[in-house]
């Protein structure tokens, strides 16, 4: 299993932008895909207080939940791209 997870939805922009940087750099990371309609994402609210997409989990670094994908890109090049080396 990888350390990292993201929640999706597909055809999200924004969810393309966080899959494009994982792919990027190369990083494992498990997919749950949420239903549309934002009343069934209980699973993605129980770790982000939030119902939005992508949303990231990071089992290794303590990060539970973090939503927005600028955020979430920004993050993944800090800790995993050339800025962590």
């Amino acid at each position: 299993m990888a350390n990292l997870t993201l929640y999706e939805l597909e055809g999200c922009p924004y969810c393309a932008k966080v899959i494009s940087k994982l792919d990027e750099l190369e990083l494992e990371y498990d997919s749950i895909m949420v239903p549309s309609a934002h009343s069934e994402r209980t699973e993605v609210e129980a770790v982000s207080d939030q119902t939005g997409v992508p949303v990231l989990v990071d089992e290794e670094h303590d990060v539970e939940g973090m939503p927005e994908s600028d955020d979430i890109v920004a993050y993944l090049e800090t800790t995993y791209g050339n800025a962590a080396n």
